[in-house]
């Protein structure tokens, strides 16, 4: 189904009413995600990834999105992808940018992008959907309000649903899983009204890329810098925004 931006999110495909395996990563637009996919009818299970990131409170916040959203079937899976360095999120020799400038931001591939994350979790969370049986593998990817990562693009993901229909039983037997993207023409400040619409408590939710040990956000991180910008956009106050004190 195609979106338009701007646009509210779209209903689930016929089917709805299934089992869906969400990435779950702990922040706010994978979290919206997951309470969409849980309004549309889907049983859902998540997987989240401890990936080497500098930011492993997310996976606190994902634990508690899960448990809010009464999802008990979650795993959280070890990917060492801090072994092979190359992005600020897994390396602490690259520094995290701060205070870039909207047009800065919008500019190029930044250095947190992960190389090949999303190809690597996608993977992940298709092996974990055909041991559930589930329809669809729902991600929270945006392409719109996003810091230029290649595989956040629409291009990626048909690409990818195209994969996951040659790369499973299920596919070729005729079941392929659906890859939902349900914020995908959304803008961060859609996302976050949606969000709100479904009761969603943004306080479970963590966004910065380089908080400090209390998991308290910098402020000044791309993800920080466009999740304010969101929550300004729509009139709303961000719990997870305290200062550092």
């Amino acid at each position: 189904m195609k979106q338009e931006p701007g646009k509210a999110a779209p209903p689930a495909p016929p089917g709805a009413g299934g089992t869906a395996v969400v990435l779950l990563s702990g922040g706010l637009d994978s979290a919206t995600a997951a309470a969409w996919a849980r309004r549309e009818g889907y049983r859902l299970a998540a997987l989240s990834l401890d990936y080497g990131q500098r930011h492993r409170c997310e996976l606190d916040c994902a634990r508690a999105v899960a448990a809010a959203l009464g999802i008990a079937d979650h795993v959280i899976l070890p990917v060492d992808l801090a072994a092979f360095g190359g992005s600020a999120l897994v390396d602490d020799a690259i520094a995290v940018p701060k205070d870039r400038s909207d047009e800065a931001i919008g500019r190029g591939i930044p250095v947190t992008y992960v190389p090949a994350r999303n190809t690597v979790f996608l993977a992940l969370a298709l092996a974990m959907a055909e041991t559930r049986g589930a329809d669809a593998v729902v991600i929270g990817v945006n392409a719109i309000d996003y810091s230029g990562y290649p595989d956040c693009r629409p291009e990626f993901i048909a690409a990818f649903s195209r994969l996951a229909s040659l790369a499973t039983k299920a596919g070729v037997e005729g079941r392929p899983l659906e890859i939902l993207t349900p914020l995908a023409a959304l803008t961060k400040a859609e996302i976050i009204r949606l969000g709100l619409d479904l009761g969603l408590d943004y306080g479970l939710t963590s966004s910065c890329y380089d908080p400090d040990a209390a998991g308290r956000p910098c402020g000044g991180c791309d993800s920080c810098r466009l999740r304010a910008a969101g929550f300004q956009a729509a009139g709303a106050i961000d719990p997870r925004a305290a200062p550092r004190g």
